[in-house]
Parts: structure tokens; sequence; C-alpha cells
């Protein structure tokens, strides 16, 4: 009898251990650095065209269509205006923590951030950059919830730093595979700004992107954006890409 109630005391330790490793909250440190490494191209360039249609109540619908470069592992991007027509040419430059937008009317660079709108879209040019997510925030919470079928991790983060386009942020991180189906974003007073859906994700090289995204204004209800992301490359680009020289080149 001895025997068989150590089997059942070692059988009932063993499940109930189990269980709790099952039920134990993941390293969520570890899953920021996940979400960054899976969309950072280290060695390689990344060029994607974006499509974006923004609507506005009372107003036709919108369409701006830009061509992003990225070389990650400079810390270097640049995005070509090419739709519509009256902003053709137009551009922003980053390298390093100096940004620019350049104007082809007046043939001039301005100082700008990451945090510009694109064109009249509620999309930012840091929504299109790589991420710094285990740099630029602290966990300030985490708990579960659900978006549609899947069960996910909600991951609080608050700013450490200014450069941010908001000083705290909400991700909705599928369980089973990590991938941001939800972000909002959130004023220092906590007031919901921006709500982000990313509904569909696609393999570019060995990374995955989303190729939808869904932005939300929630300043003003009834205005939003969705990104549509075609034409993924991780093929070398020529250096002067990366330049001044180049988006002055291209506007003429």
């Amino acid at each position: 009898m001895k025997g068989i109630r150590r089997v059942l005391f070692l059988a009932s330790a063993i499940v109930l251990s189990g269980s709790f490793l099952w039920a134990a909250d993941p390293d969520f440190h570890q899953i920021l650095r996940t979400i960054d490494a899976m969309q950072d191209f280290g060695g390689l360039d990344y060029s994607a065209v974006y499509t974006i249609v923004t609507q506005k109540p009372g107003e036709k619908d919108s369409t701006t269509q830009a061509r992003l470069f990225r070389r990650d592992e400079h810390n270097q991007f640049v995005l070509l205006i090419m739709l519509p027509e009256v902003q053709k040419g137009q551009g922003y430059l980053k390298i390093d923590e100096n940004v620019w937008f350049y104007d082809p009317e007046s043939r001039k660079f301005n100082h700008s951030t990451m945090k510009e709108n694109i064109s009249d879209s509620k999309a930012k040019n840091s929504d299109l950059s790589k991420r710094h997510l285990e740099d630029d925030y602290e966990i300030a919470s985490t708990s579960e919830g659900t978006i549609g079928k899947f069960p996910v991790w909600v991951i609080e983060l608050k700013a450490k730093t200014n450069e941010v386009s908001y000083p705290k942020t909400r991700l909705f991180v599928r369980k089973d595979e990590t991938m941001v189906l939800k972000q909002e974003d959130y004023s220092v007073s906590d007031r919901l700004m921006r709500t982000t859906l990313m509904p569909k994700y696609t393999r570019v090289g060995d990374k995955l992107l989303p190729s939808m995204i869904l932005i939300n204004d929630e300043l003003n209800k009834g205005e939003k954006s969705q990104l549509t992301m075609t034409e993924p490359s991780i093929a070398r680009l020529p250096d002067k890409v990366f330049s001044k020289a180049f988006l002055e080149q291209v506007s003429q």
C-alpha cells in the first residue's frame, strides 16, 4: 500500500507541476524581442509598395501610394510618395537619428520626425519602420484576452523615450504564434488616440510582416486608413538610395 500511495503521490505531483508550468506566464521581455526580431531584416535590405486609402466622413476617399526602402542594419529609411500626383516626389529620409522631409516643389529638405503622418493619412512613418519595443518601452502590466478566435497576451507598455509616436501602447499578441493582432496607442493621460488592427501577415524572406494594416483615429470618429503592402523584396539596394541626392534625382 505504501508503494501505491507513493506512486499516486508522485503522479499527482507531476500533474500539478505540469499544470503550473502550463499556466505560468511567458517571458514577456522575450516576446518583445521576438516581435522586434520578426521585422528586423538585419544585413538585408527591404523594399515594398504601400497603398494607403483614407476615409473621412463627408469627404471622398483619398489614396496615397508610397515606396518604402529600408536598410535596418544601419537604421536607414526612405519613403518616396508616388501618389497623389500633387505630392509625387515628396519623401522622407532617415539616417541614424536624423529625419528629413523633401519637397520637390521648393527643392528643400526640412527636419522631420518618424511621428509625422504620411500625407493626409492616419499612418505614421514609424508604422513602417523597424520596431524597437525592447529598447523604447518598459512593461507596465500584462493580462490575457481574446481577439476573434485567438487567445492573446495583452502587454501594456510605457515609453522610456520621447522619440516614440505615443507614450503608452497596448499590444495584443497571439499566444500560439508571436504576432501582434491589435495595438492601442494612448496619450500620457490614458486617452485612447488610435487603434490599429493587423489582420493579415505575409512572409518576406524569413520575416513576418503585416500585409494589411487598419488604423482608426479614436479622436476623430469615422476617420481611418487602410494600408496594403505589395511588391515586397529583400533584393540588395544601391547605397545611393539612402541619400538626399536620391530623393532629389527621382523627383525630377
